[in-house]
């Protein structure tokens, strides 16, 4: 039987998403890869093990999470039953609505019928009572935002969150929704948006709004799906998320569009006495906001390795400038590439 280690919260940091009264895990766990039905069960007990036990306490999924969709959630409520449910009240547990999970109109976006439908669902797979938090996965075009906001703070009314967030919105939507929110007395208390040293629009929006209104974020694509890691200096490797062709976002292209910026960042890396994805990670917490970095891992050691980031938190002002200078020269990446 899974025993939670006693030095779990002895290294970890913990971090206020905002002005709320919650506090996340620096590191976060995010299962949108490696927990489907397609992988296997042990390692992901063993990730899921390793995280805990290193004081990672914030889980992130979303309804569509797989594959199949909806299998993460599934997989981990069986670990949920069998091992951490003595320890739910050490947890932050998130998931989504807002992509594509089942046929017809009502399965996709945000309207207050699929929001419900789908946080329904989800607690459903997972066997929880309630989730920490729940958040719109994107913006509906279509639906009025007031209505989104409304089905959010529908759940917490009805128990079945603690608190709501968003993800993918903009700066300029995520004012709109925040004020609807502060009226309704909703607790909104963050968005989760993509952010790494290859993806930086939020620092033109969507950080100075969050500052405005008092709220956290959580990134995700932390290390830009493995870029931003020692995974791909010599080359593509042939089982490597690259090379998967089920798996959006990155491509052998996009690997060579950005190699001589990741050589040149692994060197400043190195000289930090760190790897590449630890100083990534890192460099991600350098902003306020930000409250945890998302991280995906195929394996218990992925999760060591990048735990490890939060030893060295601290960047000099010639790091950062070292680090602006080779951003700089990075060409513009075709992440439509295939």
């Amino acid at each position: 039987m899974y025993q939670a280690a006693t030095t779990r919260y002895d290294q970890m940091v913990y971090n206020r998403v905002g002005d709320s009264g919650l506090k996340l895990s620096a590191i976060g766990l995010g299962l949108w890869n490696n927990f489907g039905s397609v992988d296997s069960l042990a390692n992901q007990k063993a990730i899921v093990h390793q995280a805990f036990d290193l004081g990672v306490t914030y889980f992130d999924l979303a309804n569509n999470y797989g594959p199949e969709p909806g299998s993460a959630e599934t997989n981990f409520g069986q670990i949920l039953a069998s091992d951490l449910r003595a320890y739910r009240d050490e947890l932050v547990i998130a998931s989504k609505a807002g992509y594509v999970m089942w046929q017809g109109p009502y399965g996709n976006w945000g309207s207050r019928k699929s929001i419900i439908a789908s946080a329904d669902q989800s607690l459903q797979r997972t066997g929880l009572d309630y989730f920490d938090i729940f958040y719109s996965h994107r913006p509906d075009p279509e639906t009025p935002i007031e209505e989104t906001a409304l089905a959010l703070d529908q759940l917490v009314r009805a128990g079945k969150t603690l608190y709501v967030g968003i993800s993918n919105y903009s700066g300029a939507q995520t004012k709109v929704i925040a004020a609807i929110f502060k009226e309704l007395k909703t607790p909104f208390i963050i968005h989760q948006p993509r952010y790494n040293m290859f993806n930086r629009q939020i620092e033109l929006d969507l950080l100075p709004e969050l500052a405005a209104v008092h709220k956290g974020a959580v990134s995700f694509s932390s290390l830009c799906q493995g870029l931003l890691t020692d995974k791909y200096l010599h080359g593509v490797p042939v089982n490597s998320r690259a090379n998967k062709a089920t798996i959006p976002f990155l491509h052998p292209a996009q690997v060579a569009q950005t190699l001589a910026t990741v050589k040149a960042l692994n060197e400043v890396a190195q000289a930090r006495q760190q790897s590449l994805a630890q100083m990534a990670l890192a460099w991600n917490l350098r902003q306020p906001a930000i409250a945890s970095v998302l991280i995906g891992a195929s394996r218990p050691e992925q999760v060591v390795n990048n735990v490890q980031a939060l030893a060295h938190l601290d960047f000099t002002a010639t790091e950062l400038e070292q680090i602006e200078t080779i951003l700089a020269k990075q060409p513009p990446i075709d992440w439509q590439a295939s």
